[in-house]
């Protein structure tokens, strides 16, 4: 009898409503895999796949002219050292473009990278970083469980705290902020059952037009707004509303779509994930969707939403590998999960993390007529 949970519900397209799904194909990159990336079909039928020299930093995404970004590990792939073992899952270091042959054709490398790195059109990237703070800084940082800090390389206790780069195509810095210059970390703690290695974790950055920047802390709770000229803080969602959220992007109607993890949800005792809508103008929520029953969503963590031309929400149920599609009044009308399993191919990494999974940070859509016009499919 198969003893893998996931593989014994069912793998690959689970079901497709076709008068109410959206066209389209679906890329993802396995995180535990040797560097695949996945591009399917409506049916789950794989149509492209690239291979890639490291295994998936987080994920993949294509741009604009059909060129693949891909955020690569380099702590996987040998080149750069674990500054904690938390750190071997969700650091990347290399952000690069390929082709639709899996040919190099532009990176940036920095082993400080980690979760989000956002490619823009022009060449530019946005990308979330890290700092070490020590000493006095360190001590400032808030909450978590006491003394469970990162040993630095001198051994003083040390917790990474969050940068947010931009650069440009040749990997010249055009503009930084610092977590620790610009929040109140007695205003922004860690909550109690972090370990205090990592402040805040920004795991998603995205641009709001050119004067701004949506940013999603985790291990606060909270979304923010930046202002690019300043640096300074407006909080759009704390933990009354979000519960340690992924990807916050902007919609075209101006309101951000949040993926709500809801891992230590305040003001609930079941565990319970969800997507939403949010007004960054008052912050109050535009629209939601929940499973019936609550709890047969949810990811502890990762995790994904993007909004699709029809109305549609594409959603990432990160850690179980399950992507799916539902209507404005919350309908599924397409499932798959991803039928690739593997363990972290590096030994280092597979000795932390064990257990075989088929695990992605978030996935994509993609209409028939940009794939057809790329020439993927």
């Amino acid at each position: 009898m198969e003893q893998n949970t996931l593989k014994r519900r069912g793998v690959g397209l689970i079901d497709r409503d076709p008068d109410r799904a959206a066209a389209g194909y679906t890329l993802y990159a396995p995180l535990s895999s040797d560097g695949t990336v996945h591009l399917v079909d409506e049916s789950g039928v794989e149509v492209h796949r690239w291979d890639l020299p490291y295994r998936a930093g987080r994920h993949a995404r294509l741009l604009p002219d059909g060129s693949l970004a891909y955020n690569g590990s380099l702590v996987g792939g040998g080149a750069a050292p674990a500054l904690f073992d938390m750190w071997r899952k969700y650091s990347g270091g290399s952000m690069a473009r390929y082709d639709r042959d899996g040919s190099l054709l532009s990176e940036v490398v920095d082993p400080l990278q980690h979760h989000d790195a956002h490619h823009l059109d022009d060449g530019r990237i946005l990308y979330t970083a890290v700092e070490p703070l020590t000493g006095e800084s360190a001590r400032a940082i808030q909450g978590g469980h006491a003394n469970t800090e990162a040993t630095g390389p001198d051994g003083e206790p040390t917790v990474y705290g969050d940068t947010i780069v931009e650069v440009g195509p040749d990997g010249e810095v055009l503009w930084r902020w610092r977590a620790l210059e610009h929040l109140d970390a007695a205003a922004f703690p860690l909550q109690p059952h972090y370990w205090r290695e990592h402040w805040p974790v920004i795991n998603s950055v995205h641009p709001l037009g050119d004067d701004s920047i949506v940013a999603s802390l985790r291990s606060v709770s909270a979304v923010i707004v930046i202002d690019r000229a300043t640096g300074a803080v407006r909080v759009v969602a704390g933990p009354d509303t979000v519960a340690q959220q992924h990807h916050v992007t902007p919609l075209e109607n101006g309101n951000l779509l949040v993926f709500d993890n809801g891992t230590f949800r305040h003001g609930e005792s079941v565990t319970f994930s969800r997507v939403i809508e949010i007004d960054p103008a008052d912050g109050s929520i535009a629209w939601e969707y929940t499973d019936s029953p609550r709890e047969a969503f949810f990811t502890p963590f990762m995790g994904g939403a993007q909004r699709l031309p029809n109305g549609n929400t594409f959603i990432t149920e990160a850690a179980f590998g399950r992507l799916f599609e539902v209507t404005e009044d919350g309908d599924v009308v397409w499932e798959f999960v991803v039928p690739q399993f593997s363990r972290y191919p590096d030994v280092a990494t597979r000795a932390v993390f064990q257990a075989e999974g088929n695990a992605l940070f978030r996935a994509y859509r993609y209409s028939p007529d940009q794939v057809h016009a790329w020439g993927l499919a």
